[in-house]
């Protein structure tokens, strides 16, 4: 496998004419909130489309930035299933190219993924280091993706992490508050455990990872991020319906009773110590950042 780019290599290397950080995605949850940070520049499918890895490519040599961050993805999981091949494209093809005009220009590659690389067996947190064992045509083509950007030669962040949510998109919160106006009891499952974590948290934890990273290549790898505390998807329906005072029962199922073209993984626990330990990152109180996101819906008060 290549490795990393050295710090002498780096050092030799011309920097980019824009002192920017170029991302991939615009409108998707965590490309939204990285868009309100300084000094990024965020394309849209309309400027550099990841089914075109070529494209890609060619858009980050174009431009030259100071680092890249890919908030794009294929992450359709049930369709990814019917279309594998194109979620392949998008999921490991384009980053692939990213990772390699990153290793061009010499500067940082942070790249998001998720815990659906793992088999969901267990009830431990998985670590960075733990064996990969996807279920699904998503968490396969991201396995690839990342494997992908590891074989490059750049230096990186691959940075999994799980259960999105924000006021943007769609997600969990969403989805449940939506079903509030329509059913007074929700079915939900109490077996898939993990770590609910905000793009705004995601978003300003890429920034951090990629100034560090433009400092040193010594921390070249994968981490792993979520929200604490752990929790399974009925208590995090029952949460979000305490904060907005909704009176809607969730009632608990298992996964078995509530069947989906694509496995979801029963244990999305993700072990985040190395990032806190390299960059000194903690995992945020998903909690607190529900309380935001709830504001920025309208469902609570300021």
């Amino acid at each position: 496998m290549a490795g990393p780019t050295t710090s002498a290599q780096r050092s030799r290397a011309p920097r980019g004419g824009l002192m920017t950080t170029l991302v991939f995605g615009k409108t998707g949850q965590v490309a939204h909130q990285l868009l309100s940070l300084d000094n990024m520049l965020c394309l849209s499918r309309l400027d550099a489309d990841l089914a075109n890895p070529a494209a890609c490519r060619k858009k980050i040599l174009e431009i030259r930035p100071k680092a890249v961050i890919n908030a794009a993805a294929y992450t359709a999981v049930d369709k990814a299933e019917e279309e594998e091949a194109l979620a392949e494209i998008v999921n490991s093809d384009a980053p692939k190219e990213m990772a390699s005009a990153c290793k061009e220009l010499n500067i940082p590659f942070v790249h998001i993924s998720t815990d659906y690389v793992f088999d969901g067996a267990g009830s431990k947190p998985n670590s960075p280091e733990g064996a990969t064992l996807p279920s699904g045509a998503y968490g396969r083509t991201k396995l690839k993706g990342e494997i992908n950007i590891r074989n490059s030669g750049a230096y990186y962040a691959i940075l999994r992490t799980s259960w999105v949510f924000s006021a943007q998109g769609k997600n969990f919160v969403k989805t449940m508050l939506r079903s509030v106006n329509k059913h007074d009891t929700l079915e939900v499952v109490t077996d898939q455990i993990g770590g609910p974590t905000s793009a705004r948290s995601i978003a300003q934890t890429c920034d951090r990872i990629t100034k560090v990273l433009l400092k040193t290549d010594s921390k070249s790898g994968i981490y792993h991020f979520c929200g604490t505390p752990s929790i399974s998807r009925a208590d995090f329906a029952r949460e979000i319906f305490r904060q907005a005072k909704k009176p809607t029962i969730v009632t608990a199922i298992k996964t078995s009773h509530y069947p989906t073209l694509a496995k979801r993984p029963l244990n999305s626990r993700l072990n985040c110590i190395s990032l806190k330990t390299s960059f000194d990152i903690s995992q945020p109180d998903w909690r607190d950042d529900l309380t935001i996101v709830l504001r920025d819906l309208g469902e609570i008060n300021s």
